[in-house]
C-alpha cells in the first residue's frame, strides 16, 4: 500500500466504521457539516441568554396602575400611614432586549413627594427572579436575590438584606428583608423586615387598584 493510499484510506475506513455502528452511509458521514466549538457553545447558552417563560410571567405588571400604598414604619402602633395618589408605570426595557422590567411608583408618602424606581428580572442561570430598589426614602440601594425557582409561581417571595440608616434604631445594622410580589388579580408588593432579635413584619404594602393603561 501506498503512502497516499494509507492517508485516504484511514478516515474512509474510519467513515465505514462509523456508519456500521449508526446506520449512517459512509457519504453522509463525509458529506456532514462541521460544527465548530463555537457553534455547539451558543447553541447550550441560548437559554441562559434569551428571556423566556419566567420573563413573560411577569406580564401581568406591564402598565400603568392606580395603587394603594400602605406603610406601618411611618404610622406607628400598627396603624399605616395610607396613601391613595399612587400611580406605578412598569414597562419592559427594550434596550436589554426585554430582559427587565422597569418600575417607576409616584406619588406622596405621609404629605412629603415619594418616588422609587425598580428593576425586576430573571436570572436564567441561577434560575431566581432578582429585585433592584431605589427610592426618595432610604440612602442605599435594595436589593433582593431569590431563591432557585421550579414550576411557575403566581406569587415570588425575594429575600435580601439592607444595612439600616437609622430608619429602625441605630444605624448600621444588617435588616433581613423580604418583598413578596402578587402576579395574579391585583399585583401586590409586599415588604418585610426581620430586625435582629425579633420577628418578621410586614412595613410596606403597595396594592394596584387598578390598571389606567
Amino acid at each position: 500500500m501506498t503512502r497516499k493510499f494509507a492517508i485516504w484510506a484511514a478516515p474512509a475506513a474510519l467513515a465505514l466504521g462509523l456508519a456500521g455502528v449508526t446506520g449512517v452511509s459512509a457519504a453522509t458521514v463525509r458529506n456532514r457539516p462541521a460544527v465548530s466549538t463555537a457553534q455547539a457553545a451558543a447553541s447550550s447558552t441560548d437559554d441562559y441568554i434569551d428571556p423566556g417563560p419566567y420573563q413573560r410571567r411577569l406580564d401581568p405588571l406591564v402598565g400603568t396602575w392606580k395603587a394603594v400604598k400602605y406603610n406601618y414604619i411611618l404610622g406607628g402602633d400598627g396603624t399605616p400611614v395610607v396613601s391613595h395618589d399612587i400611580t406605578v408605570r412598569t414597562r419592559w426595557i427594550t434596550k436589554t432586549g426585554g430582559r427587565f422590567l422597569q418600575e417607576q411608583t409616584e406619588g406622596t408618602l405621609a404629605g412629603k413627594p415619594y418616588y422609587r424606581l425598580g428593576v425586576l428580572g430573571f436570572s436564567n442561570v441561577d434560575r431566581r427572579y432578582e429585585w433592584t430598589t431605589f427610592d426618595s426614602v432610604t440612602p442605599t440601594a435594595m436589593t433582593y436575590r431569590g431563591a432557585p425557582v421550579s414550576g411557575f409561581p403566581s406569587v415570588l417571595s425575594i429575600p435580601g438584606t439592607f444595612t439600616d440608616p437609622g430608619l429602625l434604631g441605630p444605624a448600621g445594622r444588617t435588616i433581613a428583608m423580604r418583598t413578596v410580589i402578587t402576579l395574579k388579580g391585583h399585583p401586590a408588593f409586599d415588604l418585610y423586615f426581620t430586625e435582629p432579635g425579633q420577628a418578621e413584619r410586614l412595613v410596606d404594602r403597595v396594592v394596584y387598584t387598578h390598571r389606567i393603561r
